[in-house]
């Protein structure tokens, strides 16, 4: 197995370099940071068809394996002063980041061959549209259930009330 030496990703005090992975040289090992992982990185391997992430929580060492098509997308993130390509994945935590950068053509061109080499679809966050608000108040609450609108309602009718009879009542 061929690695690369890790050139990213928790960067020694005053390195500018910024994560700048090569999507032709897979397989890769690199740290990332991590805000829940023990010192805040954790490691990893990212391979054509599967990624293994590795790091320590309250000195617990585990390795998460999970395959490439497990992903949803390969998503731009980010503004005008600096983009994210990021391998994503429902669990946020999973999410990988693939490249760091401000030219936009590199990035558009990294963009393109990320996404064919894990065969999954260019997602653009930036131009998602947010989810319409959901109502708060249940508009249908105070009717009544679905199983009693079968019955039908009886009128509302006095009780008869005998009075002055002797009541029986059984003991034992």
């Amino acid at each position: 197995m061929r690695r690369q030496t890790a050139t990213c990703g928790a960067n020694p005090a005053g390195s500018s370099r910024s994560l700048r992975l090569d999507p032709l040289s897979l397989p890769v090992r690199f740290d990332a940071h991590d805000p829940r992982a023990d010192g805040h990185v954790r490691q990893i391997e990212l391979h054509r068809e599967r990624v293994v992430l590795r790091r320590a929580v309250r000195g617990m060492q585990m390795a998460i394996n999970v395959r490439v098509a497990d992903f949803t997308g390969v998503a731009l993130r980010g503004n005008d002063e600096a983009q994210t390509l990021v391998l994503v994945h429902r669990d946020p935590s999973l999410s990988i980041p693939l490249l760091i950068g401000t030219d936009a053509d590199e990035i558009a061109q990294a963009w393109t061959i990320w996404s064919e080499i894990f065969a999954l679809p260019q997602l653009d966050e930036g131009a998602r549209k947010p989810a319409p608000r959901r109502r708060r108040a249940n508009a249908i609450r105070a009717r009544r259930p679905k199983f009693l609108m079968r019955r039908r309602t009886a009128m509302a009718r006095e009780l008869l009330v005998h009075r002055d009879e002797r009541e029986i009542i059984a003991r034992n």
